[in-house]
């Protein structure tokens, strides 16, 4: 049965990621694939298996033409053409001034991604959502994913992915296990969103849900997770936003310590070159060189970062590099945390001299009774 569910020849999709922009560039990725839309129900072992195994194991779909539309506030449509590369990769950064000036508070906005079927040759279309930071708002969130607001169990070597491989291969979001703290934590740093998210649903069958800061995720997980981390974050109350991922080959850069810093480290950068009028707040963990990246860009751009928060998951004590880069961010004068439960971070949020706009005073307090509000079971 596993053999025939992984045999079948799929249709031919193009799966949005979420994009984000400035006043400025419009920025958005997606992949083509060969594959059906994957449904994350937990059903029974070899069928979650098959499904998880068909996420890493993507044919991809190289010279497929793909036109980006995207829809101004003023009723201007801007448009850009890509071709998907040997991965099925596309990538677009649209020129949109000064047609699409940023609203005063964050929101998503829609585009849509058009490309004519190689099967069957007629025209195919999906929604696509991009994250427009508020021209008014001062304060962002960067993240980490596993480890920071996932459980994995894998502190990057194959070993340790050895001894967890039924999380990584055969668990669906539902039954992943959250931080414990993560969601009330991520609701007082990132707001509470405008309107409800809706778990379940299809990737691009509804909009996310704005929250008051705009949330970005930076992972060493590949892309073939994306819809699998989309699904979890909203099963679990947890702000949707851009992810940067990685394409991943099973070799010591994937895997292994090395390249984990490093990819963090460019897309950070990325993100602060793109919206210089945002501070940020840098959240990690200690498993995959989170401390090195934070300390290098607090060192480097002191007055661009709010707060660095270092989850403790590996229980080992800091060697001479994760000092160094401590101290970097406490000489530049940035609030730093560590510990192994955002609950026991609420009393330095409260000293951090952060502005959370009413959400922080509920948050200490129902901490403080060892409950945060808002708090999903892990599964």
């Amino acid at each position: 049965m596993l053999l025939g569910l992984l045999s079948r020849r799929g249709p031919v999709r193009v799966q949005p990621f979420f994009g984000y922009r400035n006043a400025d560039h419009l920025y958005l990725g997606a992949r083509a694939i060969r594959a059906r839309e994957p449904v994350f129900e937990a059903r029974s072992f070899w069928r979650d298996f098959a499904t998880m195994l068909g996420e890493y194991a993507s044919r991809e779909v190289p010279g497929l033409e793909v036109e980006l539309e995207y829809d101004c506030a003023n009723g201007q449509v801007i448009t850009g053409r890509g071709q998907t590369g040997r991965e099925g990769f596309v990538r677009f950064d649209l020129p949109i001034a000064p047609a699409c000036p940023p609203a005063p508070r964050t929101r998503w906005e829609s585009a849509t991604l058009r490309w004519r079927c190689p099967d069957r040759g007629e025209p195919v279309a999906v929604p696509a959502y991009i994250l427009a930071p508020g021209g008014e708002t001062r304060m962002g969130i960067i993240s980490d994913v596993d480890d920071t607001i996932l459980e994995t169990g894998i502190t990057g070597n194959f070993r340790a992915i050895a001894r967890n491989w039924k999380r990584v291969f055969a668990q669906m979001p539902s039954e992943r296990v959250l931080v414990p703290g993560a969601t009330g934590f991520f609701a007082a740093l990132g707001g509470n969103p405008q309107g409800p998210e809706k778990a379940g649903e299809a990737i691009g069958a509804i909009a996310p849900q704005a929250r008051v800061r705009p949330v970005f995720y930076v992972s060493s997980s590949p892309w073939n997770l994306f819809s699998y981390l989309v699904t979890f974050k909203r099963e679990r109350g947890l702000p949707l936003g851009p992810v940067m991922l990685r394409d991943w080959g099973f070799n010591r850069r994937t895997l292994g310590r090395e390249g984990h810093g490093s990819h963090k480290l460019e897309a950070i950068r990325r993100i602060l070159a793109t919206f210089p009028q945002l501070r940020f707040a840098l959240i990690g963990d200690d498993t995959q060189h989170d401390l090195l990246a934070f300390g290098a860009i607090a060192e480097a751009h002191p007055d661009r970062i709010a707060a660095v928060f270092i989850r403790e998951v590996a229980g080992t004590p800091m060697g001479d590099a994760e000092r160094r880069a401590k101290a970097a961010i406490e000489n530049a004068g940035v609030p730093f945390w560590t510990g192994s439960d955002y609950r026991a971070a609420a009393s330095f949020l409260e000293t951090a001299g952060l502005d959370f706009e009413g959400g922080l005073e509920g948050l200490v307090r129902t901490a403080s009774e060892g409950q945060v509000p808002g708090e999903s079971q892990a599964g």
